[in-house]
Formats: structure tokens, C-alpha cells, sequence
């Protein structure tokens, strides 16, 4: 999200059950734990992120606790817990989208990142796959797309889709830095919250350290050709 001018949030694709979508990890004694936000899925085959309803009223004191007991003894705890909490707690009626977007507004607004952030549903789009990636873009008048390394392989494939409305492709390149962290050794890839609650101001300038010029397509492309295949 730091690193573009515009993050569109895509909630106008199909749910995926047990994934980033619904929950996130904590660091405890014993490593990485989830916290997984309930959602109703059963006979909800197909739904949408922005249609996914929260199940339980109450997940959010369990959700509370297990950061209390695991960060109550981090530097910044008693400086974000409270606001935190106020922003974790479900009521009634509320989407998983409103509850996703709720947190990433106020972490990004305690981190001081000021990009836009926009839901893919309100640009109503069509398309699957990369030509709704570039229609997205087009929409709002991209001219690059930063992806995630894991998508690499199926936009590679389709990445002409996405030249034809005159967007790039890169991919993004990072490092993850290591900080101050509670229970070592240091485990990378927690929740935001960690680096949060463990290094407060710094904690944009720590996020900022790990980012890398991006990979572009050929770079991509050679780092799989270079992979050893299978026998």
C-alpha cells in the first residue's frame, strides 16, 4: 500500500475460506499463532468479499485477549491497544470488507501512509482475472501495476491484457527487515500489529527498509527459467 498511489481493495471477486481475507497471525512464545475472524459460508458458495457476513458477535473478545496476553509486555502496547480495540470490535450488521477496511485505515493513519485506498466494487468493472486487473487500472488512469510475486506465473501468460490498456507490469521486491521483537527468535511475516506494538514511530520507517526497486517482467522470466525443474 506504501508503495503506489492508488490501492484498490478487491472485494468484487469470490471469497476464498481460510485465507489473508479472513485472518492474520500474531507472534506468541511458541511462534506465529492465527486469529481468524468467523464468517458464514455454509450454502454461500460463490459469494463475493464484499457480501461475506461476520458469524460470531463475540469473536472480537477472544481476538482481543489473545493480543493482550501476547504484546501486553511490547513498548507500544499501552499506546495503541485501546484504539485498537475500538476498531476490532464487530457489531451487528457488519461485512468483513467494513471490518478489513476499518483496520487497514487506521493502521495505515498511525503508520502515516496516505495512499487512497479504493473498493474495487465501487469502480463496478467487469472482466476475470487480468482483464479485470486492467480494467480496474484503466479505470482510474494507471499507467503501472505492482503485483505480488505469486501472481507471476498467470500474468506473465495474460500480461499482453494488460499492455493493451497501457499498463506495466512490475512485481514487487522485498526484503523483510527484522526488528524489535517480543519471544525470540524473530519470525518474519506477522500481523502489522507486531511491528506496531514492538516499534511504534519507527515502525514505517522499518516497513520502508525491506522495499526494493521492482522485478520487471524479464527479470521475472529469468528467475523461473533459472529454477531446477523436476526430474
Amino acid at each position: 500500500m506504501d508503495q503506489v498511489e492508488v490501492f484498490v481493495l478487491l472485494d468484487s471477486v469470490q471469497f476464498e475460506k481460510q485465507s489473508w481475507q479472513q485472518r492474520n497471525r500474531i507472534k506468541t512464545p511458541t511462534g506465529l499463532q492465527w486469529l481468524t475472524v468467523p464468517v458464514m459460508f455454509r450454502g454461500r458458495f460463490g459469494q463475493l468479499i464484499k457480501d461475506v457476513e461476520i458469524r460470531d458477535a463475540e469473536f472480537w473478545r477472544h481476538h482481543l485477549r489473545a493480543i493482550e496476553l501476547n504484546y501486553r509486555r511490547s513498548r507500544f502496547f499501552h499506546r495503541y491497544f485501546e484504539e485498537l480495540s475500538s476498531h476490532l470490535k464487530w457489531t451487528p450488521g457488519t461485512l468483513l470488507t467494513d471490518l478489513n477496511s476499518r483496520l487497514l485505515e487506521w493502521f495505515m493513519g498511525v503508520m502515516g501512509i496516505h495512499t487512497q485506498v479504493v473498493l474495487s466494487s465501487q469502480l463496478q468493472q467487469p472482466g476475470r482475472r487480468t482483464e479485470l486487473l486492467a480494467n480496474i487500472c484503466a479505470s482510474l488512469g494507471a499507467d503501472q501495476y505492482i503485483s505480488p510475486l505469486g501472481s507471476a506465473v498467470y500474468l506473465l501468460e495474460e500480461g499482453n491484457v494488460l499492455l493493451d490498456k497501457g499498463v506495466e507490469v512490475v512485481f514487487q521486491h522485498y526484503e523483510h527487515p527484522q526488528y524489535w521483537q517480543l519471544f525470540p527468535p524473530f519470525q518474519p511475516y506477522a500481523s502489522i500489529l507486531d511491528l506496531v506494538f514492538n516499534e511504534g514511530e519507527r515502525a514505517l520507517e522499518i516497513l520502508r527498509s525491506g522495499r526494493r526497486t521492482p522485478f520487471s517482467e524479464r527479470q521475472v522470466i529469468d528467475q523461473i527459467q533459472a529454477k531446477p525443474r523436476a526430474s
